[in-house]
């Protein structure tokens, strides 16, 4: 009589959870590089793209971010953890980012191709395009040429709001820590910004 020999399934796959940001953030504090490399890898492009609409130069953009996660690294032993790390190392960049942008007298032309901002699927600005104007179905590109021709006639504070909000998509919330404000002056920025935009594209769009 032959047994008969059961097949055991096959172990299951254990899955590592990520190492949350503190936990990453208490092991870089005692000076571990790794695990520094691994929040930059984790934020790195988001400040980079902010960095770019604020700017709107690559090099820029891409010096700034170094800069900033240098200067993180730098002052990390004096971060408490009352804000996330995300928060705190894009005030860090956002500051110097403005700064850097006082001393720049000159504008750059925003690059077209390389903007991320999707009018097509924003809704604040399909409003713009919508019931009482004539002409929805002006041409998407020429629309955002216009639009970020408008971009660059805002202030620094109120370009940085709109590329926060409406780009980057961050609530009002996380807006208000990284630009240290409360969320009533984040959405009156955000509101003054958006009229200002609709301003500047009036001529076009009626």
């Amino acid at each position: 009589m032959t047994e008969t020999v059961l097949e055991q399934p096959p172990p299951k796959k254990q899955t590592v959870a990520p190492i949350d940001d503190r936990a990453l953030v208490r092991t870089a504090q005692n000076g571990d590089f790794e695990a520094y490399d691994e929040l930059v890898r984790r934020y790195q492009e988001r400040v980079y793209a902010t960095l770019y609409h604020m700017t709107s130069n690559h090099e820029d953009a891409n010096d700034l971010a170094q800069e900033a996660f240098i200067k993180g690294f730098r002052a990390l032993k004096s971060f408490k953890g009352d804000s996330s790390f995300f928060t705190w190392i894009y005030r860090i960049a956002v500051n110097r980012t403005i700064n850097f942008l006082k001393k720049r007298n000159k504008r750059i032309h925003m690059s077209l191709n390389d903007l991320e901002f999707n009018a097509e699927h924003d809704p604040d600005l399909i409003a713009l395009t919508s019931e009482k104007n004539p002409r929805r179905d002006l041409n998407l590109v020429e629309l955002q040429e216009k639009l970020n021709e408008a971009m660059l006639k805002l202030s620094h504070i109120h370009r940085l709001v709109v590329t926060l909000h409406d780009v980057q998509g961050l609530s009002h919330d996380e807006i208000s820590k990284i630009m240290d404000c409360n969320t009533g002056t984040v959405r009156s920025r955000l509101f003054y910004a958006r009229q200002q935009l609709q301003a500047y594209l009036s001529d076009y769009l009626t």
